[in-house]
């Protein structure tokens, strides 16, 4: 597997987010107030708003937009409403993240 380097994170802060852009388009990672770190597609499943301007609360974020909430976990909308965005794995070493994309190991083969 190959994993890319994006940074600290203490580049996130608490209960906030950043952008990553890849070839697969821009990832939202989050940073949760226990300090636990997720990664999913910045564009809600309902109008592609900016997840990562959203309120980030438990392990989910609310849409800006529509105020649609997604898990952090599993890309999952929640409540009665249906849809999805794909998870990102993503690694924590000592506070050093790392996210695997499918389409760089497809250019390294």
């Amino acid at each position: 597997m190959t994993w890319i380097a994006i940074g600290h994170i203490d580049d996130i802060p608490v209960r906030g987010a950043r952008c990553v852009k890849t070839p697969e388009g821009k990832i939202a990672v989050f940073r949760t107030a226990e300090n636990e770190v997720f990664a999913i597609d910045d564009h809600c499943p309902h109008k592609g708003g900016p997840l990562s301007e959203g309120i980030v609360h438990r392990k989910a974020v609310t849409c800006p937009l529509h105020n649609w909430v997604i898990s952090l976990e599993n890309g999952q909308a929640l409540g009665a409403d249906e849809g999805a965005v794909r998870t990102i794995p993503l690694r924590n070493d000592d506070g050093r993240l790392s996210i695997f994309l499918e389409s760089m190991l497809a250019a390294a083969e």
